[in-house]
């Protein structure tokens, strides 16, 4: 287990007996949370499980503010389509992606959870999950009215929380790109520092993530605008830095899912 994981049993739904999810959702464990995270290439430094590892600390990290929630198993392979032209990314279909979100989503429904929330950790999952998200939840309204699913979609703010906590802790803040750069080099290196490869760490392509150069990326592979499959400059990454960027993070996706809550008038 990862030390980030330790002493936190009681909120990892796999980890967790039937009775004792039973009786948690019965004390009012009511909310769940899903991280949908990538298997892909990550430049010549990080490894490819770097979303889907991410996924886990920051679904927890969201479970933990949300106070009523618990983590679901994290779908630990997305959408990479256009980082196939990296060797060993796997990558799932957006229909198949959406299959296997809709079947999480209304076996958790189907046992009392009353609140679903959907929390990609791979860029290229946002947009998919905010087209199929109506789809989602009209299927668990069949299984469950009285269960709502929500997700996090703002590819862009996301990293631009980033931007902001690399400018203010180091000052390094141009280095933030949006791919295997200080950002995520830095979560890995605090989250499983010994497949951090130090040594091949290289800068990659320059300049801030917008939505134009998303859609070159995804209309033409992410090759085509980085050879070595880094946006932005892994250098200057630091464990404690990638502590405060997961923390950061975790409490903007919790408050736009507590504004949600608000939004519907829910206490």
């Amino acid at each position: 287990m990862s030390a980030d994981l330790e002493g936190t049993e009681s909120l990892i739904l796999e980890q967790l007996t039937w009775p004792e999810v039973e009786l948690a959702i019965t004390r009012g464990m009511t909310s769940v949370v899903i991280p949908v995270g990538a298997v892909e290439q990550h430049g010549p430094h990080l490894p490819l499980f770097v979303d889907a590892e991410r996924g886990t600390a920051l679904g927890l990290r969201v479970a933990r503010h949300l106070g009523d929630a618990l983590l679901a198993p994290t779908i630990r392979v997305g959408w990479s389509e256009h980082h196939m032209g990296f060797a060993g990314t796997i990558s799932l279909r957006k229909e198949t992606l959406e299959a296997v979100l809709r079947d999480y989503c209304e076996s958790l429904a189907r046992h009392g959870f009353q609140d679903i929330y959907l929390v990609p950790s791979h860029g290229g999952n946002f947009h998919p999950i905010e087209e199929m998200l109506s789809r989602l939840r009209s299927a668990v309204a069949e299984v469950s009215d009285s269960c709502r699913v929500a997700a996090y979609t703002d590819l862009l703010g996301f990293v631009s929380v980033w931007r902001w906590v690399v400018e203010e802790e180091v000052g390094l803040g141009r280095n933030v790109g949006g791919h295997a750069d200080i950002a995520e080099s830095s979560e890995m290196l605090f989250l499983h520092p010994g497949l951090v490869r130090m040594g091949r760490v290289e800068k990659g392509r320059a300049g801030e993530l917008d939505s134009k150069l998303v859609a070159r990326a995804f209309e033409k592979g992410l090759r085509s605008i980085t050879p070595n499959g880094v946006l932005g400059d892994p250098r200057g990454m630091d464990a404690n830095l990638g502590e405060r960027l997961l923390d950061a993070t975790a409490l903007l996706v919790a408050e736009r899912f507590r504004e949600e809550r608000e939004d519907e008038g829910e206490v």
